[in-house]
């Protein structure tokens, strides 16, 4: 008990700062567990947030992909003749499987099936034998332009019919049009390969854009 009594003084300074260091570990513990689950619900915050936007965004091109429609008028040599609406960016041949496909006398060389589409166009597949001397018609042509090539929707054959224009010159105005889309104006043959202002200036008569 002597010794106790003795080292009194120095055991309580001892437990005194024992209890205080436990005391203070233990308060900064608590403060960094509480940092951190306040971080994590400002992360989950953040997140939600994020994820909302991107689901707007995500609705708002999905409704104009859906707006994004024309309507086409299909006749000729298909199943199910009639009036079919569809996205702008699709080609001859969705439109021919909307309507059931190509009847079983349907000329199918005749048809440029890659040819893309246009609102109010009327596409005409002919039967095998039949003389068409353009399936492909916009319904707002007048007679005039009826009467030239669109160089837009034109089958390689019927570009062979233009002056200078031979097989390789016609793929090569049907590869443009799909790679780059379709011509404004009649200059733009110009940006094909093998036809210059001499050629463009014969094909001027003979083709147009509409």
């Amino acid at each position: 008990m002597s010794i106790i009594r003795k080292y009194k003084k120095w055991i309580i300074l001892l437990v005194s700062l024992l209890v205080i260091t436990i005391l203070y570990y233990s308060f900064f513990n608590i403060q960094a567990s509480s940092e951190l689950v306040t971080a994590n619900v400002e992360g989950a915050y953040i997140e939600t947030s994020e994820s909302y936007e991107t689901s707007k965004v995500e609705e708002k091109i999905s409704e104009n992909s859906e707006a994004a429609t024309i309507v086409i008028d299909v006749k000729g040599a298909v199943q199910q003749p009639g009036v079919y609406e569809i996205s702008a960016n699709a080609r001859v041949h969705e439109i021919i499987e909307k309507a059931g496909g190509l009847s079983d006398h349907a000329d199918e060389a005749a048809v440029n099936l890659a040819s893309s589409l246009e609102d109010g166009m009327v596409v005409y597949i002919p039967l095998i034998g039949e003389n068409k001397e353009n399936p492909f018609q916009i319904t707002n042509e007048n007679k005039e332009s009826s009467k030239k090539i669109n160089i837009n929707i034109a089958t390689s054959e019927e570009l062979q019919t233009l002056s200078g224009i031979g097989p390789s010159k016609a793929e090569a105005i049907i590869s443009y049009r799909e790679e780059n889309g379709k011509f404004k104006t009649i200059e733009g043959l110009l940006e094909v390969s093998g036809i210059g202002e001499k050629s463009l200036e014969k094909l001027k008569e003979e083709v147009t854009v509409n």
